[in-house]
């Protein structure tokens, strides 16, 4: 087995509001990184310095030998990279605003606004040609990274990446599935352990849970423990948790009515959805063009206001541990672990752990073809990520998992050849459209926003 001494991880995007901080944690902390090097990466030069800032204080309280670089350029981060995390966006909290406004206008519901529907194509159009240039760069520079796709659409752009550089390697990863964290509520939801916070034992030979499906769309297809099918001791919970009235609606779109639609679904199509605060966006069930449930609305909306309210605390925090108004001996008791740095640290020491990794399923799930972008518990070291096998997918999960990986291959296709005609089609494909008019509105009325955001190819022909 392949053992990385000091590795060098570098992360594109390092002002990341879910990573950034989070990364300078874990490799801070760990004992199979904190000898390496860690290189911040960010286009704004102010957010860049203020990471490096903060990455050298929790150094020198820390006392590790963990080396900090900061460039605003990927081309002087590069050489030498064991690792490089893509974690970047254009504008995000903006164009995902006016991916969901305008949407709506339209009758289509985004949630969240980055993976599927309008918002997801339009996302994988803003970051995703950022990718391709960045993956030619590591073939050149680095050519022996490897590469972890941490940006949205999770699928498109791992999807992409491995179709269409598949000279370097990569996977791609989502928070949703975190090992072991996700294993260990699952087994509260079964009555298998009581309290997730205090547990400390080990669920992985006893506790047989597996999970399938595309990225935010993924299931629950077997649980058992010690031999004994607890999937519908799992549902339950989720049933007496399922309160009419959601969850309060400070935590945001994505959070409401989660346990009642978790149930809903369980009870239609017989297994658990495991990532319900983006899977409920996927479905035309909660668009609100037919009769719903009394106890669940048509889905609300993405707020573009509390996200810039997030982004803002996460600054201030950052220039209050930089400034000493927070003690920056509190940094390490203020995060965890994050999944793309739990992965690293698992494939540079060999510690053999599984984690949920986005690639092709390789025969995992039976019934689902060798090249389907899957998101799958993986065996991950040094050499990659070997999917767990998994058994079938279920009748009507299959079908709706194809269509939506239908409409991300076509997404992709599409960014990559610059073509119009095979966007427009992943838009009819997409599972949020209903009508033709008015996706071909959306694609119009989203264009003419982001010209700004978007390569000049999509301006120069007629269809515009």
């Amino acid at each position: 087995m392949t053992i990385v001494q000091d590795p060098k991880v570098v992360v594109i995007g390092s002002g990341s509001l879910f990573f950034g901080r989070q990364a300078i944690w874990q490799m801070a902390r760990s004992p199979h990184l904190n000898g390496g090097t860690l290189a911040l990466v960010d286009k704004d030069p102010a957010r860049m310095e203020k990471m490096g800032t903060l990455a050298e204080k929790v150094v020198a309280e820390t006392g590790v030998r963990l080396r900090i670089e900061v460039a605003s350029d990927w081309k002087e981060a590069l050489p030498g990279s064991d690792f490089v995390v893509l974690s970047f966006a254009v504008d995000t909290v903006r164009y995902r605003g006016l991916d969901c406004d305008i949407s709506e206008k339209y009758g289509v519901r985004m949630c969240s606004g980055d993976t599927i529907g309008p918002g997801g194509i339009f996302r994988a159009m803003r970051e995703l040609p950022l990718i391709m240039d960045c993956a030619a760069d590591i073939e050149q520079l680095c050519p022996d990274a490897w590469v972890i796709n941490y940006i949205n659409p999770t699928t498109v752009n791992g999807m992409a990446l491995a179709r269409y550089a598949p000279q370097v390697k990569s996977f791609a990863l989502c928070d949703s599935l975190h090992m072991p964290h996700v294993k260990i509520r699952y087994a509260v939801h079964a009555g298998i352990i009581d309290d997730a916070d205090q547990w400390t034992g080990e669920l992985d030979a006893d506790f047989d849970l597996r999970i399938a499906g595309v990225n935010h769309f993924t299931w629950m297809l077997k649980a058992e423990y010690k031999g004994e099918d607890v999937s519908e001791q799992i549902a339950e919970s989720l049933r007496r948790s399922a309160v009419p009235g959601g969850m309060d609606g400070n935590k945001g779109a994505k959070a409401v009515y989660n346990d009642v639609i978790a149930w809903q679904l369980y009870e239609i199509f017989g297994y658990v959805p495991t990532c319900v605060s983006h899977s409920k966006e996927y479905l035309r069930f909660y668009q609100g063009h037919g009769r719903l449930a009394d106890e669940i609305p048509p889905l609300s909306i993405w707020e573009t206001d509390l996200r810039y309210a997030r982004h803002e605390a996460m600054w201030r925090q950052v220039d209050d541990f930089n400034s000493g108004a927070l003690p920056i001996s509190s940094f390490m008791s203020s995060f965890g672990s994050d999944h793309a740095t739990d992965v690293i640290e698992n494939m540079v020491g060999g510690l053999g752990q599984p984690f949920y990794i986005n690639r092709t399923n390789r025969g995992a799930v039976s019934n689902m073809a060798d090249e389907a972008f899957l998101e799958l518990l993986c065996d991950v070291d040094m050499e990659g990520a070997r999917p767990r096998p998994v058994g079938e997918m279920p009748r009507g999960l299959r079908g709706l998992n194809e269509q939506i990986l239908d409409t991300h291959e076509l997404t992709a296709e599409a960014i990559v050849k610059a073509d119009y005609s095979l966007l427009r089609r992943a838009m009819m494909t997409d599972p949020l459209s209903n009508s033709i008019a008015d996706a071909d509105a959306i694609l119009r009325e989203l264009l003419a926003a982001q010209r700004e955001a978007l390569p000049d190819h999509w301006y120069a022909g007629a269809a515009f």
